[in-house]
Protein backbone atom coordinates (compact mmCIF):
# COMPACT_ATOMS: atom_id res chain seq x y z
CA UNK A 1 0.00 0.00 0.00
CA UNK A 2 1.22 3.47 -0.79
CA UNK A 3 1.61 6.49 1.75
CA UNK A 4 -1.54 7.62 0.20
CA UNK A 5 -3.43 4.84 2.09
CA UNK A 6 -2.23 6.04 5.45
CA UNK A 7 -3.20 9.58 5.37
CA UNK A 8 -6.64 8.94 4.17
CA UNK A 9 -7.40 7.11 7.84
CA UNK A 10 -5.87 10.22 9.66
CA UNK A 11 -9.31 12.80 10.62
CA UNK A 12 -10.47 15.37 8.80
CA UNK A 13 -11.48 18.75 9.91
CA UNK A 14 -15.27 19.14 9.32
CA UNK A 15 -16.02 22.43 7.28
CA UNK A 16 -19.46 23.00 9.18
CA UNK A 17 -17.37 24.30 12.15
CA UNK A 18 -15.37 26.84 10.21
CA UNK A 19 -15.98 30.16 10.88
CA UNK A 20 -18.00 32.71 9.02
CA UNK A 21 -16.03 34.13 6.39
CA UNK A 22 -14.51 38.19 6.96
CA UNK A 23 -16.69 39.29 4.40
CA UNK A 24 -20.21 38.41 6.12
CA UNK A 25 -18.79 39.90 9.49
CA UNK A 26 -18.11 43.02 7.70
CA UNK A 27 -21.15 43.01 5.93
CA UNK A 28 -23.22 42.71 9.13
CA UNK A 29 -21.12 45.65 11.23
CA UNK A 30 -22.13 47.83 8.58
CA UNK A 31 -25.65 46.97 8.47
CA UNK A 32 -25.37 47.72 12.19
CA UNK A 33 -23.90 50.59 11.96
CA UNK A 34 -26.39 52.03 9.03
CA UNK A 35 -29.27 50.71 10.98
CA UNK A 36 -27.97 52.87 13.93
CA UNK A 37 -27.45 56.25 11.95
CA UNK A 38 -30.85 55.66 10.49
CA UNK A 39 -31.87 55.88 14.09
CA UNK A 40 -30.06 58.97 14.69
CA UNK A 41 -31.31 60.34 12.07
CA UNK A 42 -34.89 60.10 12.59
CA UNK A 43 -33.84 61.64 16.27
CA UNK A 44 -32.81 64.84 14.77
CA UNK A 45 -36.36 66.08 13.36
CA UNK A 46 -38.19 64.30 15.99
CA UNK A 47 -35.99 66.69 18.33
CA UNK A 48 -37.30 69.37 17.03
CA UNK A 49 -40.84 68.49 16.84
CA UNK A 50 -41.30 67.01 20.06
CA UNK A 51 -41.63 68.42 23.64
CA UNK A 52 -40.68 67.87 27.71
CA UNK A 53 -38.69 64.94 28.36
CA UNK A 54 -39.56 63.30 25.10
CA UNK A 55 -36.96 66.21 23.22
CA UNK A 56 -34.66 65.07 25.80
CA UNK A 57 -34.33 61.50 24.63
CA UNK A 58 -34.40 62.42 21.00
CA UNK A 59 -31.24 64.83 21.54
CA UNK A 60 -29.76 62.51 23.62
CA UNK A 61 -30.13 59.84 21.04
CA UNK A 62 -29.01 61.94 18.21
CA UNK A 63 -26.06 62.92 20.49
CA UNK A 64 -25.12 59.75 21.53
CA UNK A 65 -25.99 57.03 18.82
CA UNK A 66 -22.88 57.69 16.81
CA UNK A 67 -19.89 57.26 19.30
CA UNK A 68 -22.20 54.04 19.90
CA UNK A 69 -22.41 53.08 16.19
CA UNK A 70 -18.76 53.85 15.68
CA UNK A 71 -17.65 51.46 18.82
CA UNK A 72 -19.98 48.54 17.51
CA UNK A 73 -18.56 48.71 14.07
CA UNK A 74 -15.29 48.41 14.99
CA UNK A 75 -15.78 45.83 17.28
CA UNK A 76 -14.75 42.69 15.40
CA UNK A 77 -15.64 38.98 16.28
CA UNK A 78 -13.48 37.42 18.40
CA UNK A 79 -12.06 34.73 17.34
CA UNK A 80 -13.10 31.16 18.20
CA UNK A 81 -11.44 29.43 20.95
CA UNK A 82 -12.82 25.77 19.66
CA UNK A 83 -10.71 23.49 17.41
CA UNK A 84 -12.27 22.59 14.29
CA UNK A 85 -14.12 18.76 15.37
CA UNK A 86 -12.51 15.74 12.98
CA UNK A 87 -14.04 14.01 11.13
CA UNK A 88 -13.19 10.14 10.93
CA UNK A 89 -13.83 9.11 7.42
CA UNK A 90 -15.73 5.52 7.12
CA UNK A 91 -13.96 2.25 6.66
CA UNK A 92 -12.48 1.57 3.16
CA UNK A 93 -14.59 -1.58 1.70
CA UNK A 94 -11.71 -4.37 0.93
CA UNK A 95 -12.90 -7.67 -1.67
CA UNK A 96 -12.11 -10.61 0.92
CA UNK A 97 -8.89 -13.00 0.21
CA UNK A 98 -8.43 -14.69 -2.78
CA UNK A 99 -8.69 -18.54 -2.53
CA UNK A 100 -6.62 -20.95 -2.81
CA UNK A 101 -8.08 -23.35 -5.85
CA UNK A 102 -6.82 -27.07 -5.05
CA UNK A 103 -7.43 -27.76 -8.73
CA UNK A 104 -4.96 -26.11 -9.97
CA UNK A 105 -1.67 -27.34 -11.51
CA UNK A 106 1.69 -26.18 -9.95
CA UNK A 107 4.70 -26.03 -12.16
Amino acid sequence: MSGNGARRSDPVPSVTTAAAPRSDDLASRQRRYLVMMGIRVACLPLAVISQGWLRIVFILGAVVLPYIAVVIANATRQPRHSALSPVVPPPRLELPAATVAKDRIEH
